[in-house]
């Protein structure tokens, strides 16, 4: 009976955090399906009206809708390729013991805790600009053309900075679990003749599935929303070459101020991303089940 009660009164300690949280989602999102379904534009206030599903087929209908599609995907994967690539390679260097380890451990996470847009900024006008930017000046020296990063390589551009800022977070997360990793099952590898490789191959690498599966699942989530960097770089330019969906939503809301059709894309954005975490959770509960 006791437990009961501490239950209980556990249940109504958390219920206002979790009404709040509830509500915090809810509503925005019961008021972003509801103007999904109105012909609602800032520029006529008072003209509201009923379309049904015509934002919906205007929004996938749209030209840029597919260019979008394609782009959310190339960012998502270039990112995921480089961070949980250097971030493996970033965690066994680190696991290393070596001289100021603390100082190349802070300067590794370091990126993490720069604003992504003071980070667009920084890389846009810092290195990567063609006239004053630091590669453009060691392009000079060599006697080379300045290369234009955001005019002939828009999204390979784009792709370098998010993964700059989020190679931290996946060096920490395979660092912790490459820490938990037993040494005494590599010295017993190393002990039978066993070369690096071969003991990064069948030791260390499945130990770091599960952490991988996990930065992959997390990132995902995040880069499915890549809004800041595109903006203060390209604005989705050259044409739609750098335009991914979250870019599309807030060009048809708030620079042609159509909130029905952006709306629309905010729904089916949810539901996309919705589809994705699911697909990811399911790979991870196979990883631990195995």
């Amino acid at each position: 009976m006791a437990t009961q009660h501490s239950r209980t009164a556990a249940r109504l300690m958390i219920s206002p955090a979790v009404i709040l949280l509830l509500a915090w989602m809810i509503v925005p999102l019961a008021l972003t399906i509801y103007f999904s379904f109105l012909r609602y534009n800032l520029l006529m206030p008072g003209t509201e009206a009923w379309t049904g599903w015509t934002n919906y087929y205007y929004f996938v209908t749209d030209p840029s809708f597919t260019d979008a599609i394609w782009n959310t995907l190339a960012l998502v994967g270039g990112v995921l390729i480089i961070t949980v690539g250097g971030g493996t390679l970033f965690a066994l260097l680190l696991d290393r013991p070596m001289w100021g380890q603390g100082i190349v451990r802070i300067l590794v996470i370091a990126p993490f805790f720069v604003m992504p847009t003071v980070s667009g900024l920084v890389w846009k006008n810092m290195f990567m600009n063609p006239v004053n930017g630091i590669f453009g000046h060691i392009a000079t020296s060599f006697g080379f053309e300045p290369f234009d990063f955001f005019g002939q390589a828009p999204m390979a551009s784009i792709i370098w900075i998010v993964s700059w800022q989020w190679l931290p977070f996946a060096t920490l997360i395979l660092l912790t679990a490459l820490q938990s990793l037993d040494s005494e099952q590599l010295e017993a590898a190393e002990m039978d003749g066993a070369s690096w490789l071969n003991r990064f191959w069948f030791i260390m690498l499945p130990h770091l599935a599960r952490a991988i599966t996990v930065v992959i699942l997390i990132q995902t989530i995040f880069l499915l929303s890549i809004f800041a960097e595109i903006l203060v770089t390209t604005n989705g330019g050259p044409g739609t070459a750098t335009t991914n969906l979250t870019y599309l939503i807030y060009v048809q809301s708030l620079l042609q101020y159509d909130v029905g059709a952006g709306s629309a894309g905010g729904v089916i954005a949810i539901i996309l991303a919705n589809i994705v975490a699911i697909f990811l959770m399911r790979m991870i509960g196979k990883n631990l089940d195995a």
